[in-house]
């Protein structure tokens, strides 16, 4: 018998409780022992439901229970998250977490106690909910040399964009109405200043380069900026915007941020929609490979949080080998990081057809080669810059008034 402990009873919790509870003799069979709740920590009673057996308001009894093997924590934030998964684990518990922030900030340090204790402490579900990626990045991709992580990491601010792009709405309408559906949450902050995205995408860069990235450094842009102009263009040239985490290795130094980027037909992410997430993972040998699905949801994610407690069990007695030093790995400035832009800079007061003409030529003056989109708006005028570092960028930018600039993948 293996007795799980769940800390939290709210969206994922729920759904972990239900999944063990629904599909018991499927997940038993898959762990090689039977899988039973024993305990859930809530501060809050729920009245009528079948957790009322179960449900604790103390965490002391959890972690002096010693018939207990696994918690599950999916309380979400640091603490008191941290301080629950390292006494479970200091006491012989495995743990299993979908929570990104206490993953990016302590992964390291749980990891090593981990290690310590003989047991095992997994997070699948703390990068892109349902979608496996984590176990994918530290068992089936071992061969190869992580040249490039980039994906679409948060579902609200892709479905943001898609309505932006489909329907021609403002970013405020399209906000409202992603709250309305419980996409966003009242403060959605998190989301569409790129917070979310920074976590995950600094987790799989600290497992991909196998050192401590911390989400401090990884430079985090949102998508406030972002217009139906912007899509306007989007339209003339085949491509899209997507809010995309980026972690990569250029001639041995480790680059990684947040920002939303131009993408064109040929990149598969230009077909990721809605709420849906996808992470692109580029290898020295395999190549390109794409993980798709629902990135949040408390099922999608509360499955990822159950398949790691069956690997959870399957493993006792050993501690799965995962490596992520918490030794820090410095990250190339964002001043040094080269991409084409897509740039829209104001004619100002005269648009007529000679100023438009002695714009466009200070342009290929100060930016070099460029390609021009036909059909402007009234009053600008927007193109694509060759490969720029973004030093090189922000010194060519002070010559013009900048209107809009964006990345391209």
């Amino acid at each position: 018998m293996i007795n799980v402990a769940i800390l939290g009873y709210g969206t994922v919790g729920s759904g972990v409780f239900k999944i063990i509870n629904d599909n018991n003799s499927h997940i038993s069979r898959r762990a090689g022992d039977e899988v039973k709740v024993k305990y859930v920590l809530d501060l809050r009673d729920f009245p009528g439901d079948p957790v009322e057996d179960v449900l604790v308001h103390d965490v002391d009894i959890i972690m002096n229970d010693d018939d207990v093997d696994v918690v599950v924590e999916v309380m979400g934030g640091v603490e008191p998250a941290y301080t629950f998964v390292k006494r479970a684990l200091e006491s012989g518990k495995s743990a299993c977490t979908s929570n990104k922030e206490l993953v990016a900030k302590h992964g390291a340090e749980l990891l090593t106690i981990a290690q310590e204790k003989n047991v095992n402490f997994f997070f699948e579900a703390s990068v892109g909910g349902g979608i496996p990626i984590i176990r994918p990045l530290i068992e089936c991709l071992t061969v190869d040399h992580i040249e490039e992580i980039q994906g679409i990491m948060n579902g609200t601010t892709n479905y943001i964009l898609t309505k932006m792009e489909d329907e021609g709405a403002d970013f405020d309408t399209v906000l409202k109405d992603a709250q309305d559906k419980g996409y966003a949450e009242r403060n959605p902050e998190a989301d569409i200043e790129g917070y979310d995205a920074c976590r995950k995408i600094a987790i799989l860069a600290s497992l991909a380069y196998e050192k401590q990235v911390d989400f401090e450094d990884i430079y985090t842009e949102g998508i406030t900026k972002i217009t139906t102009a912007d899509f306007d263009y989007m339209k003339k040239i085949g491509a899209s915007i997507k809010l995309l985490g980026i972690a990569k290795k250029v001639d041995g130094k480790t680059y990684s941020m947040v920002a939303p980027f131009v993408v064109y037909q040929e990149n598969p992410l230009y077909n990721v929609k809605d709420v849906f997430n996808a992470i692109l993972v580029k290898g020295d040998m395999l190549g390109d490979v794409m993980f798709y699905g629902k990135g949040a949801g408390s099922l999608p994610t509360a499955s990822a949080v159950v398949s790691d407690v069956v690997d959870a069990v399957k493993r006792q007695g050993y501690t799965a080998k995962i490596y992520w030093s918490d030794t820090k790995r410095e990250l190339g400035g964002v001043d040094a990081f080269t991409t084409p832009y897509f740039v829209r800079v104001s004619v100002g007061d005269s648009s007529d057809e000679a100023s438009v003409k002695a714009l466009k030529s200070k342009v290929e003056e100060v930016f070099g080669q460029v390609d021009f989109i036909d059909g402007e708006k009234s009053g600008e005028i927007a193109f694509i810059t060759k490969e720029l570092s973004g030093s090189e960028f922000d010194k060519a930018a002070e010559n013009f008034d900048i209107i809009s600039r964006i990345r391209v993948s």
